[in-house]
């Protein structure tokens, strides 16, 4: 019965064709997303990008790129992965195929309409939030039949364990609609009216937002980009992974500690002292999960580090694990209150965003997929050689984005804080912004390199979904030069 499950064509042992869809609309919103980001930054250091035209000014703009980058590119790579990792891994094709198509066309449905009324000028405000009422009720249907296909498709499982990538998997789609339910609580203005007002007010309203707001990067931006890092890393490393008691003790620790850690993002506002205070040090209790399951991936390729001197996939994947790693000790280390008075509201903090949203979710995400897309159209990839420079080009770019906010962030903290012999302020808020403009112009140069990555990724998985096939189990062979 097994020999005969592996020998049949692919599209009866599994539904591949689901994780095809959501993979090349990764693509498309990566594009889209990474364009419109570069956009904004742009007009941030020339202002007349605006062409006086409300529409297309910063403030609507960069909630669209905001979403769809994080649920657009990253939703839909999350989709694609984990449909893909739980078939595999239970050896179990996906519980209906008709509701996981639903899960696509209505996530599609969103991402558009999400953009579009960003764009009018329909927002509740609130950050990675943006959505009024109709959406955020399309996104609950859309989430809760995500939600029944992966239990259904766990419980029908025909290997006993559960591996660990569909854990960090299940933990994200629990949480994110816990996260997504109670952050959009809010009253219409009338029936039919776009318009809604939260049920939460003031600082019980910013607590409960950034509860929200954290905890979106928390799970939707790490837990589930573990869940991809925990299966595409030994895959493509041809390796077990070091310590599956590692990856346990990391996921019970991160699902735990995470939750707490939201308002430190709350330092020196109107909430209560002790609330800021609890959350820091869960900030800094987070430290120690979270290098525990960088290191569990980076010591997976013990055995095998020469692939990072031949497989730009491998590379891929190993900076996204070091840029995690970094960020999740930067993160902790602002959560203090000493250094959250220097970074507070300054780009330092668009840097930090970065280095995990660049140098990790999209890195991690790039590597999965190059190891996936041939898998998936049974061929090799286009070729080897773009791959390796898109590598070149996305590292380079992070590495100019937050080095250019790091700067300028550290100097806004230093020049609005500084005082004159007289106790004045000594410096305009004016010049602080004129100061920022030289590494304002150096963030959208790190921004058009990356995107310059994901336009050639783009190029080279069109050329090798060209020459594949969606029929047969085939042999792949190693990728073109």
């Amino acid at each position: 019965m097994a020999t005969a499950a592996t020998s049949a064509p692919i599209n009866e042992q599994y539904n591949y064709d689901i994780v095809r869809k959501f993979t090349i609309m990764t693509l498309v919103w990566g594009a889209i997303g990474m364009f419109v980001g570069v956009y904004i930054a742009s007009e941030l250091a020339f202002p007349f990008l605006n062409f006086d035209n409300p529409y297309i000014t910063f403030g609507r703009l960069r909630p669209v790129h905001t979403g769809a980058v994080i649920f657009g590119f990253g939703g839909s790579a999350l989709f694609a992965t984990s449909y893909y990792v739980v078939q595999r891994t239970c050896q179990a094709r996906l519980l209906s195929d008709g509701m996981a198509s639903f899960t696509f066309w209505g996530w599609q449905t969103v991402i558009v309409c999400a953009a579009l009324g960003n764009m009018m000028g329909y927002s509740q405000g609130r950050e990675y939030a943006e959505m009024e009422w109709p959406i955020d009720l399309l996104i609950l249907v859309v989430w809760v039949t995500y939600l029944i296909i992966f239990v259904g498709t766990l419980m029908k499982r025909k290997q006993p364990h559960i591996y660990v990538a569909n854990w960090f998997y299940l933990a994200f789609i629990l949480a994110t609609a816990l996260l997504h339910v109670f952050n959009n609580l809010s009253v219409p203005v009338e029936l039919f009216s776009m318009k809604s007002y939260s049920l939460f007010s003031g600082a019980q309203d910013a607590m409960t937002q950034w509860w929200y707001g954290h905890n979106a990067v928390g799970f939707f931006l790490t837990a589930a980009f573990l869940g991809m890092m925990y299966y595409f890393v030994p895959k493509q490393a041809g390796r077990p992974v070091y310590s599956y008691r590692l990856s346990i003790i990391h996921f019970w620790a991160i699902i735990f500690l995470y939750m707490w850690a939201g308002s430190h993002h709350l330092h020196w506002t109107a909430i209560p002292d002790w609330t800021s205070t609890l959350a820091a040090t869960f900030s800094i209790m987070l430290l120690l999960p979270s290098w525990g399951g960088m290191i569990n991936g980076i010591l997976t390729l013990s055995g095998a580090w020469d692939k990072l001197r031949t497989d730009p996939i491998m590379r891929f994947l190993i900076v996204a694990l070091s840029f995690y790693g970094m960020s999740t000790f930067e993160g902790p280390m602002m959560s203090l209150k000493d250094v959250n008075a220097l970074s507070h509201y300054t780009d330092w903090t668009i840097g930090h965003v970065h280095s995990g949203a660049l140098g990790w979710v999209a890195m991690i995400t790039f590597g999965s997929l190059y190891h996936l897309v041939p898998r998936l159209w049974n061929t090799q990839m286009f070729s080897l050689r773009l791959i390796n420079v898109h590598f070149w080009l996305a590292t380079i770019g992070v590495l100019l984005y937050i080095t250019a906010m790091w700067i300028s962030g550290i100097m806004q903290g230093l020049m609005w804080r500084a005082f004159d012999d007289y106790g004045n302020l000594q410096y305009a808020f004016v010049e602080s912004v004129a100061a920022a403009h030289p590494f304002y112009i150096m963030r959208a140069v790190g921004g058009a390199f990356f995107l310059a990555g994901m336009i050639l990724m783009c190029y080279n998985v069109y050329r090798t979904i060209r020459q594949g096939s969606t029929e047969t189990q085939a042999e792949l062979a190693p990728a073109a030069a």
